[in-house]
């Protein structure tokens, strides 16, 4: 993926480059020389935001199984619940 960044003032003038800049990657629009908006293909922004991933698909990751994980255990009972 390629980043390409324009000021404010070159997308207003060429909003046709930025988006086919955009077939090929993010487009960062600064405003003063700040990133202030990002212009993504439909495409780009759909599968970053419309797949969600069950939970077997997100425990199935690759590299998941290096990752150690230290849960602390306690040695006294839980109280009984006051219910009255």
């Amino acid at each position: 993926m390629t980043f390409t960044t324009v000021s404010s003032r070159q997308f207003n003038q060429d909003v046709s480059k930025a988006k086919r800049a955009a077939s090929t990657g993010a487009v960062f629009i600064t405003d003063r020389g700040r990133p202030a908006h990002v212009l993504l293909s439909v495409e780009e922004y759909r599968r970053l935001t419309g797949s969600k991933r069950s939970l077997v698909d997100a425990l199935s990751m690759p590299g998941l199984a290096d990752i150690e994980l230290e849960f602390p255990r306690s040695r006294t009972l839980p109280r009984a619940a006051n219910l009255t």
